[in-house]
């Protein structure tokens, strides 16, 4: 089994319990040990693996002096959640929570309540309460009693029941444009108090699915990235911490290696459902099937992909860590069986999904590097054309 995220110590859980550690609010750890201040904003990009930053790093002429300037104590990268898909990232992100905690463990899970499965990012099933679903108090909460606490976003995101689930609490500015985003952020962290705010950026993630990771579309959103947090250093008050993190890494997944499993009969033997993602996939199994059927299924994944996928039980998966401690309540959540992608592979159930998914080109989801090494970038804003209060 592959190394299970670092919750509690230097992962996507820490980033926003580490900040609001940071400008002073009570009850948080400041375990990514970073710099004291009164203002800090998280810019957190979706899709950027630590990887793809650095492979790319002549797209990113700001954010590569960033890293050639160093920041002592703060670690550069972190691990995702598991599994790696924004769902399960976004949400230990708000929370501080490790998978296993928050319940969304994967894009789409299955209810146990409704023997159902409901997707967790933006087709969210009208029997599930987001806020019973994931019922702990997000970081936005419990800072928003002592500091100002802004999300900087897109209006499609503001009362998202993702939102709702993962990441409620303080002000919510919308804003279209990257240009509209920055000047929001600006305006909404100029005042006088203690403030932490969320900075969220989709496009990268958008292209890498469309069009790859290694396109020509990609890259022309890393360089708006890069503009983006550039002009956040020059408009944000001087002296405000600026953090730059993902949720999750991508790789590519040429055209022939996106396979229909559910094509293959042993593949899908004595399977109720199945959940997750292409590179991540949860297998849930008929009621009453026994040790040896799950075997059964096991060795005919093994035999069909070989060391091309990780393949383990929930248990498994579990005793690992892989999700951290899982509450009761969360655990039938969790596939019976899970396979995980190691190379350049997608695995759908078509019956289940429409044809248009097997056109992905940029994927996650899994816990190869390239999918769970995420950067962090932590610098001070120079603030020289900060806006008059």
């Amino acid at each position: 089994m592959p190394a299970a995220p670092a919750f509690g110590h230097r992962s996507v859980a820490e980033v926003l319990s580490s900040a609001a550690a940071s400008i002073g609010v009570p009850g948080f750890e400041n375990r990514l040990d970073l710099p004291a201040g009164k203002r800090i904003c998280v810019v957190l990009a979706d899709g950027l693996g630590r990887n793809l930053l650095k492979q790319k790093s002549a797209h990113t002429p700001f954010l590569r002096s960033v890293m050639q300037a160093g920041q002592g104590r703060v670690p550069v990268s972190l691990d995702s959640a598991f599994p790696s898909t924004t769902a399960a990232s976004l949400a230990s992100f708000g929370t501080g929570l490790a998978s296993g905690q928050h319940g969304m463990v994967g894009y789409d899970v299955l209810d146990p309540d409704q023997d159902r499965v409901v997707n967790m990012l933006g087709n969210w099933d009208a029997g599930v309460d987001p806020q019973k679903w994931q019922p702990f108090p997000t970081v936005f909460e419990r800072a928003a009693e002592h500091a100002d606490v802004t999300t900087v976003g897109l209006p499609q995101f503001g009362d998202s029941a993702m939102t709702q689930a993962a990441l409620r609490g303080g002000r919510y500015v919308t804003a279209t444009t990257s240009h509209a985003r920055t000047a929001a952020a600006a305006e909404a962290m100029a005042g006088a108090g203690s403030s932490l705010m969320y900075f969220y950026v989709n496009e990268l993630d958008k292209a890498g699915h469309r069009h790859g990771c290694q396109s020509a579309q990609w890259e022309y959103q890393l360089e708006e990235l890069d503009a983006t947090v550039r002009r956040l250093s020059s408009t944000l008050p001087a002296g405000t911490t600026v953090l730059l993190t993902a949720d999750h890494g991508m790789l590519d997944v040429p055209e022939s290696q996106r396979i229909d499993y559910s094509a293959e009969p042993d593949l899908i033997a004595g399977v109720r459902h199945t959940a997750g993602e292409p590179r991540m996939v949860h297998l849930y199994l008929e009621d009453g099937t026994d040790d040896a059927g799950r075997a059964r299924l096991l060795a005919a994944w093994r035999a069909r992909f070989g060391d091309r996928i990780w393949a383990f039980t929930r248990e498994e998966a579990v005793a690992a860590g892989l999700f951290g401690e899982v509450r009761a309540e969360v655990a039938p959540r969790i596939g019976d069986v899970m396979i995980a992608a190691r190379d350049a592979l997608a695995l759908y159930d078509t019956r289940r999904v429409r044809p248009t998914a097997l056109e992905v080109v940029g994927q996650h989801g899994s816990l190869t590097k390239a999918e769970r090494d995420v950067p962090l970038l932590c610098f001070t804003a120079d603030g020289a054309k900060a806006p008059r209060r």
